[in-house]
Protein backbone atom coordinates (compact mmCIF):
# COMPACT_ATOMS: atom_id res chain seq x y z
CA UNK A 1 0.00 0.00 0.00
CA UNK A 2 2.72 2.53 0.67
CA UNK A 3 4.42 1.99 -2.35
CA UNK A 4 0.98 2.92 -4.13
CA UNK A 5 0.72 5.80 -1.77
CA UNK A 6 4.32 6.74 -3.02
CA UNK A 7 3.07 6.45 -6.75
CA UNK A 8 0.04 8.22 -6.45
CA UNK A 9 2.21 11.46 -4.82
CA UNK A 10 4.77 11.37 -7.57
CA UNK A 11 1.91 11.88 -10.10
CA UNK A 12 0.35 14.44 -8.58
CA UNK A 13 3.81 15.71 -8.20
CA UNK A 14 4.73 16.00 -12.03
CA UNK A 15 8.23 18.08 -10.71
CA UNK A 16 9.91 15.16 -9.11
CA UNK A 17 9.13 13.14 -11.98
CA UNK A 18 11.76 12.28 -14.85
CA UNK A 19 11.40 9.99 -17.72
CA UNK A 20 14.41 7.57 -18.11
CA UNK A 21 14.88 4.20 -20.18
CA UNK A 22 14.79 0.79 -18.94
CA UNK A 23 18.42 -0.86 -18.83
CA UNK A 24 20.08 -3.94 -19.21
CA UNK A 25 22.44 -6.11 -17.37
CA UNK A 26 23.51 -8.10 -20.37
CA UNK A 27 24.44 -5.00 -22.36
CA UNK A 28 26.25 -6.79 -25.01
CA UNK A 29 23.70 -9.61 -25.72
CA UNK A 30 21.08 -6.86 -26.57
CA UNK A 31 23.42 -5.08 -28.78
CA UNK A 32 20.50 -3.27 -31.16
CA UNK A 33 19.43 -1.64 -27.72
CA UNK A 34 22.60 -0.57 -26.63
CA UNK A 35 23.90 0.59 -29.93
CA UNK A 36 22.19 0.95 -33.68
CA UNK A 37 25.83 0.51 -34.99
CA UNK A 38 26.07 -3.33 -33.94
CA UNK A 39 23.07 -4.18 -36.88
CA UNK A 40 25.00 -6.67 -38.73
CA UNK A 41 28.12 -6.90 -37.49
CA UNK A 42 27.79 -10.56 -37.26
CA UNK A 43 28.87 -13.21 -40.38
CA UNK A 44 25.20 -14.80 -40.12
CA UNK A 45 21.73 -13.58 -38.82
CA UNK A 46 21.08 -12.77 -35.65
CA UNK A 47 17.58 -13.35 -33.07
CA UNK A 48 17.76 -12.40 -29.66
CA UNK A 49 15.25 -12.71 -27.35
CA UNK A 50 15.66 -10.76 -23.92
CA UNK A 51 13.68 -10.65 -20.69
CA UNK A 52 14.36 -8.72 -17.40
CA UNK A 53 12.63 -8.82 -13.88
CA UNK A 54 13.69 -6.14 -12.45
CA UNK A 55 12.79 -5.72 -8.30
CA UNK A 56 11.40 -8.67 -7.73
CA UNK A 57 9.06 -8.49 -4.50
CA UNK A 58 5.68 -9.54 -4.06
CA UNK A 59 4.78 -9.44 -7.94
CA UNK A 60 5.52 -5.63 -7.71
CA UNK A 61 8.62 -5.59 -10.55
CA UNK A 62 9.80 -3.73 -13.42
CA UNK A 63 9.90 -6.17 -16.21
CA UNK A 64 10.96 -6.00 -19.98
CA UNK A 65 10.96 -8.03 -23.03
CA UNK A 66 12.82 -7.34 -26.47
CA UNK A 67 13.09 -9.26 -29.40
CA UNK A 68 15.58 -8.33 -32.00
CA UNK A 69 16.60 -9.55 -35.63
CA UNK A 70 19.44 -8.08 -37.78
CA UNK A 71 21.67 -9.25 -40.32
CA UNK A 72 24.26 -8.29 -42.62
CA UNK A 73 24.01 -7.35 -46.68
CA UNK A 74 27.16 -8.70 -47.47
CA UNK A 75 27.68 -7.21 -51.03
CA UNK A 76 26.32 -3.38 -49.56
CA UNK A 77 28.97 -2.99 -46.82
CA UNK A 78 25.08 -2.41 -44.54
CA UNK A 79 23.75 -3.98 -41.80
CA UNK A 80 19.86 -4.03 -41.21
CA UNK A 81 17.99 -4.62 -37.67
CA UNK A 82 14.25 -4.74 -36.33
CA UNK A 83 13.40 -4.77 -32.71
CA UNK A 84 10.22 -4.29 -30.52
CA UNK A 85 9.88 -4.00 -26.88
CA UNK A 86 7.22 -3.99 -24.00
CA UNK A 87 8.12 -2.58 -20.87
CA UNK A 88 5.87 -2.99 -17.45
CA UNK A 89 6.03 -0.98 -14.69
CA UNK A 90 4.20 -2.35 -10.95
CA UNK A 91 0.70 -3.64 -11.41
CA UNK A 92 0.45 -2.32 -15.22
CA UNK A 93 0.79 1.47 -14.08
CA UNK A 94 2.80 2.18 -16.71
CA UNK A 95 3.35 0.44 -19.99
CA UNK A 96 5.48 1.09 -23.01
CA UNK A 97 5.87 -0.48 -26.11
CA UNK A 98 7.95 0.13 -29.38
CA UNK A 99 9.38 -1.36 -32.45
CA UNK A 100 12.62 0.34 -34.36
CA UNK A 101 14.39 -0.18 -37.49
CA UNK A 102 18.30 0.38 -37.51
CA UNK A 103 20.61 0.29 -40.53
CA UNK A 104 24.17 0.38 -40.23
CA UNK A 105 27.29 1.25 -42.94
CA UNK A 106 30.50 -0.66 -42.95
CA UNK A 107 33.94 1.58 -43.54
CA UNK A 108 36.91 -0.32 -43.33
CA UNK A 109 39.61 2.66 -42.17
CA UNK A 110 42.98 0.50 -42.99
CA UNK A 111 44.00 -3.52 -42.64
CA UNK A 112 43.10 -3.72 -39.24
CA UNK A 113 40.54 -1.35 -38.40
CA UNK A 114 36.60 -0.85 -39.36
CA UNK A 115 33.99 1.22 -38.65
CA UNK A 116 30.44 0.99 -38.19
CA UNK A 117 27.97 4.17 -38.61
CA UNK A 118 24.29 3.38 -37.21
CA UNK A 119 21.01 5.28 -37.48
CA UNK A 120 17.80 4.02 -36.13
CA UNK A 121 14.40 4.89 -36.14
CA UNK A 122 10.87 3.63 -34.18
CA UNK A 123 7.68 4.21 -32.76
CA UNK A 124 6.54 3.98 -29.12
CA UNK A 125 3.39 4.25 -27.82
CA UNK A 126 3.39 4.94 -23.74
CA UNK A 127 0.30 3.80 -22.34
CA UNK A 128 -0.68 4.91 -18.10
CA UNK A 129 -3.69 3.19 -16.26
CA UNK A 130 -4.31 5.19 -13.01
CA UNK A 131 -7.25 3.04 -11.20
CA UNK A 132 -3.94 1.10 -9.67
CA UNK A 133 -3.05 3.84 -7.66
CA UNK A 134 -4.23 5.04 -4.57
CA UNK A 135 -3.85 8.70 -3.91
CA UNK A 136 -4.07 10.15 -0.21
CA UNK A 137 -7.13 11.95 -1.00
CA UNK A 138 -8.57 8.46 -1.09
CA UNK A 139 -7.63 7.58 2.49
CA UNK A 140 -9.46 8.71 5.35
CA UNK A 141 -6.91 10.63 7.90
CA UNK A 142 -8.23 8.71 11.24
CA UNK A 143 -9.41 5.28 10.25
CA UNK A 144 -6.88 4.64 7.11
CA UNK A 145 -10.10 2.80 5.71
CA UNK A 146 -9.81 3.54 1.67
CA UNK A 147 -12.64 5.36 0.63
CA UNK A 148 -12.09 4.53 -3.13
CA UNK A 149 -13.57 8.28 -3.57
CA UNK A 150 -10.53 10.27 -4.60
CA UNK A 151 -9.85 12.11 -8.10
CA UNK A 152 -6.79 11.96 -10.01
CA UNK A 153 -6.41 14.67 -12.82
CA UNK A 154 -4.85 13.64 -16.36
CA UNK A 155 -5.12 14.80 -19.69
CA UNK A 156 -4.48 11.73 -21.60
CA UNK A 157 -4.03 7.97 -20.36
CA UNK A 158 -1.67 7.17 -23.60
CA UNK A 159 1.02 9.07 -25.54
CA UNK A 160 2.73 7.65 -28.98
CA UNK A 161 5.70 9.63 -30.62
CA UNK A 162 8.58 8.55 -32.83
CA UNK A 163 11.91 8.14 -31.75
CA UNK A 164 15.85 8.31 -33.33
CA UNK A 165 18.79 7.17 -32.25
CA UNK A 166 22.43 7.36 -33.81
CA UNK A 167 25.56 5.46 -33.32
CA UNK A 168 29.42 4.16 -34.25
CA UNK A 169 31.31 1.33 -33.65
CA UNK A 170 34.67 0.73 -34.21
CA UNK A 171 37.32 -2.42 -34.02
CA UNK A 172 41.09 -2.13 -34.35
CA UNK A 173 42.24 -5.29 -33.96
CA UNK A 174 41.22 -6.78 -30.34
CA UNK A 175 39.82 -3.46 -29.16
CA UNK A 176 36.18 -2.45 -29.87
CA UNK A 177 34.77 0.93 -28.46
CA UNK A 178 31.73 2.73 -29.58
CA UNK A 179 28.95 5.45 -28.94
CA UNK A 180 25.33 6.14 -29.37
CA UNK A 181 23.00 9.06 -28.82
CA UNK A 182 19.63 7.97 -28.43
CA UNK A 183 16.28 10.32 -27.58
CA UNK A 184 17.97 12.65 -30.43
CA UNK A 185 14.41 14.77 -30.52
CA UNK A 186 14.14 14.75 -26.60
CA UNK A 187 9.66 13.61 -27.21
CA UNK A 188 7.44 14.72 -24.62
CA UNK A 189 5.91 11.81 -22.88
CA UNK A 190 4.05 13.99 -20.20
CA UNK A 191 0.18 13.06 -19.45
CA UNK A 192 0.11 15.93 -17.22
CA UNK A 193 -0.71 19.22 -18.69
CA UNK A 194 1.68 22.53 -18.16
CA UNK A 195 3.83 19.76 -17.16
CA UNK A 196 7.79 20.69 -18.46
CA UNK A 197 9.67 17.49 -17.24
CA UNK A 198 7.87 14.95 -19.89
CA UNK A 199 10.65 15.38 -22.50
CA UNK A 200 13.04 12.37 -22.50
CA UNK A 201 16.59 13.58 -21.87
CA UNK A 202 18.90 12.47 -24.93
CA UNK A 203 20.80 9.28 -23.43
CA UNK A 204 24.45 8.99 -24.22
CA UNK A 205 26.34 5.76 -24.17
CA UNK A 206 30.18 5.73 -24.54
CA UNK A 207 31.57 1.67 -24.42
CA UNK A 208 34.82 -0.04 -24.82
CA UNK A 209 36.61 -3.73 -24.44
CA UNK A 210 39.35 -5.83 -25.89
CA UNK A 211 39.86 -9.77 -25.68
CA UNK A 212 43.16 -10.62 -24.74
CA UNK A 213 43.61 -14.80 -25.61
CA UNK A 214 45.59 -16.74 -22.72
CA UNK A 215 46.86 -20.55 -22.53
CA UNK A 216 46.26 -23.04 -19.74
CA UNK A 217 49.73 -24.32 -18.76
CA UNK A 218 49.83 -27.83 -17.82
CA UNK A 219 49.76 -31.13 -19.67
CA UNK A 220 46.38 -30.10 -21.21
CA UNK A 221 46.75 -26.46 -22.67
CA UNK A 222 43.64 -25.29 -23.15
CA UNK A 223 43.05 -21.84 -24.77
CA UNK A 224 40.73 -19.07 -22.95
CA UNK A 225 39.48 -15.68 -23.57
CA UNK A 226 39.74 -12.57 -21.28
CA UNK A 227 37.42 -9.77 -21.99
CA UNK A 228 37.40 -6.51 -20.04
CA UNK A 229 34.83 -4.01 -20.62
CA UNK A 230 33.84 -0.20 -19.68
CA UNK A 231 30.16 1.57 -20.36
CA UNK A 232 29.29 4.85 -19.28
CA UNK A 233 25.94 6.58 -19.74
CA UNK A 234 24.10 9.33 -19.25
CA UNK A 235 20.43 10.62 -19.29
CA UNK A 236 19.88 14.26 -18.30
CA UNK A 237 21.26 14.55 -14.27
CA UNK A 238 21.58 10.84 -14.50
CA UNK A 239 24.99 9.18 -14.74
CA UNK A 240 25.75 5.37 -14.15
CA UNK A 241 29.53 3.97 -14.92
CA UNK A 242 29.58 -0.12 -15.80
CA UNK A 243 33.15 -1.99 -15.10
CA UNK A 244 33.26 -5.70 -16.05
CA UNK A 245 35.24 -8.65 -17.13
CA UNK A 246 34.39 -11.89 -18.97
CA UNK A 247 36.09 -15.19 -19.25
CA UNK A 248 35.17 -17.69 -22.16
CA UNK A 249 36.59 -21.24 -22.26
CA UNK A 250 35.23 -23.07 -24.68
CA UNK A 251 31.70 -23.10 -24.71
CA UNK A 252 31.35 -21.47 -21.31
CA UNK A 253 31.39 -18.02 -20.16
CA UNK A 254 31.59 -16.28 -17.27
CA UNK A 255 31.74 -12.41 -16.20
CA UNK A 256 30.87 -9.47 -13.64
CA UNK A 257 30.24 -6.20 -13.60
CA UNK A 258 30.30 -3.37 -11.01
CA UNK A 259 27.81 -0.80 -11.21
CA UNK A 260 28.45 2.95 -10.19
CA UNK A 261 25.77 5.78 -9.91
CA UNK A 262 27.89 8.41 -10.39
CA UNK A 263 27.42 11.25 -7.51
CA UNK A 264 25.03 9.09 -5.51
CA UNK A 265 26.93 5.80 -4.42
CA UNK A 266 27.28 1.78 -5.80
CA UNK A 267 24.46 0.68 -6.92
CA UNK A 268 24.95 -2.81 -7.86
CA UNK A 269 27.06 -6.32 -8.45
CA UNK A 270 26.34 -8.14 -11.47
CA UNK A 271 27.24 -11.99 -11.93
CA UNK A 272 26.74 -13.84 -15.35
CA UNK A 273 27.07 -16.74 -16.83
CA UNK A 274 26.37 -18.30 -20.06
CA UNK A 275 26.79 -21.00 -22.23
CA UNK A 276 27.45 -21.02 -26.33
CA UNK A 277 27.89 -22.94 -29.44
CA UNK A 278 27.72 -21.53 -33.26
CA UNK A 279 24.49 -21.43 -33.72
CA UNK A 280 23.51 -20.52 -29.96
CA UNK A 281 24.20 -18.42 -27.08
CA UNK A 282 22.44 -18.70 -23.50
CA UNK A 283 23.29 -16.10 -20.74
CA UNK A 284 21.65 -15.73 -17.30
CA UNK A 285 22.84 -12.58 -14.99
CA UNK A 286 21.47 -11.56 -11.52
CA UNK A 287 21.16 -7.74 -10.03
CA UNK A 288 22.89 -7.69 -6.24
CA UNK A 289 21.69 -4.37 -4.87
CA UNK A 290 24.47 -2.54 -2.87
CA UNK A 291 22.00 0.72 -2.41
CA UNK A 292 19.86 1.02 0.36
CA UNK A 293 17.27 0.09 -2.24
CA UNK A 294 17.83 -3.28 -1.29
CA UNK A 295 16.04 -4.25 1.32
CA UNK A 296 12.65 -3.86 -1.14
CA UNK A 297 14.48 -5.22 -4.59
CA UNK A 298 15.57 -8.56 -4.24
CA UNK A 299 18.07 -7.70 -6.86
CA UNK A 300 17.51 -8.69 -10.51
CA UNK A 301 16.99 -11.22 -12.89
CA UNK A 302 18.15 -11.23 -16.50
CA UNK A 303 18.27 -13.55 -19.62
CA UNK A 304 19.05 -13.55 -22.69
CA UNK A 305 18.42 -16.38 -25.72
CA UNK A 306 20.89 -15.39 -29.57
CA UNK A 307 20.07 -17.96 -32.25
CA UNK A 308 22.51 -17.24 -35.43
CA UNK A 309 20.55 -18.10 -38.50
CA UNK A 310 22.57 -19.42 -42.31
CA UNK A 311 25.52 -21.10 -43.06
CA UNK A 312 28.96 -19.43 -43.05
CA UNK A 313 30.17 -18.52 -46.28
CA UNK A 314 33.18 -20.58 -47.93
CA UNK A 315 35.24 -17.07 -48.34
CA UNK A 316 35.91 -15.97 -44.62
CA UNK A 317 35.08 -11.82 -44.76
CA UNK A 318 38.03 -9.66 -44.55
CA UNK A 319 36.91 -5.98 -45.11
CA UNK A 320 34.03 -5.21 -42.47
CA UNK A 321 33.23 -5.17 -39.01
CA UNK A 322 32.55 -8.31 -37.34
CA UNK A 323 32.59 -8.12 -33.76
CA UNK A 324 32.19 -11.49 -31.57
CA UNK A 325 29.76 -10.84 -29.33
CA UNK A 326 29.67 -11.65 -25.79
Amino acid sequence: MNFKILLGLLFMLPCAVYAQDPGYSQFFANPLHLNPAFAGTTELSRLVVNYRNQWPQQGNSFTTYSLSYDFLLKKRNAGIGFQAYHDREPNNIITTSSATFSYSYHLKLGMESFMTLGLNAGFVVKQFDPSGLIFPSEIDQLSGIISGTGTYIVDETSRSYPDFAIGAVGQHRNVFWGASVHHLTTPDESIYKGDNKGEIPMKVTIHAGTRLHKFHHDLLSRRFTLSPNILYQQQGSFKQLNMGIYMIEKSFLFGGWFRNNIDTRPDAIIALIGFAREKFQFGYSFDYTLSELSNYSHGSHEFSLTFFVGAKSEVPIRNKLLIPML
